[in-house]
This record gives structure tokens, C-alpha cells and sequence, in this order.
């Protein structure tokens, strides 16, 4: 499992740690990923994702998951965001049809 956030990119970056005596020595800042469900109000479902705490609220700043994959470029998710992406738009189709 990569240590990346899906929605912002965030990966891990790498540095260096400086000791008083200015030594250098090879670090890994990670991002600070959490595990989290988000309810999807077209699927009537959660959906387990690994964000960034950044991620997490740029979500719940564009309104919730069904809001942020509708507005987010395909082209841009990874494969398991695009199938869910596909079945909320089909959800959301079909209950205007309805």
C-alpha cells in the first residue's frame, strides 16, 4: 500500500536530518495519512479511503465524496475512485430518471 493521499498527492518526501554538531543523515518525512470512511449519500454506502488530513477536508469543503468525484478529472483518480465514481454517476442518473 503506497503512502500517497488520492486526493492531493501528498507522498513521502525525503531530507535531512541536522544534529547539533551539524551531521547529516538521511530522513523520510510521511504524510500524515489517515484510514477514514466516507458515507456516500448516492450509494448509501461508506467508502474506505487512506487521505491526508488536508484531503479529508478539501472533501468536506467541496460538499462530500459524491460532490468532490463528480467534479474531480477521471483521468486523475485511481482505479478504484474511478469504479466507485462510475456508480455514483449512475446512481445520480438514475434517480433523475426516476
Amino acid at each position: 500500500m503506497s503512502r500517497r493521499c488520492v486526493v492531493t498527492g501528498k507522498g513521502v518526501q525525503t531530507g535531512n536530518k541536522v544534529s547539533h554538531a551539524n551531521n547529516k543523515t538521511k530522513r523520510r518525512f510521511l504524510p500524515n495519512l489517515q484510514e477514514t470512511s466516507l458515507f456516500s449519500e448516492s450509494l448509501g454506502r461508506d467508502v474506505r479511503l487512506r487521505l491526508s488530513t488536508n484531503g479529508i477536508r478539501t472533501i468536506e469543503h467541496k460538499g462530500g465524496l459524491d460532490a468532490w468525484l463528480v467534479s474531480a478529472a477521471s483521468d486523475d483518480l485511481p482505479s478504484e475512485l474511478k469504479a466507485v465514481k462510475k456508480l455514483i454517476v449512475k446512481a445520480v442518473a438514475a434517480r433523475a430518471a426516476a
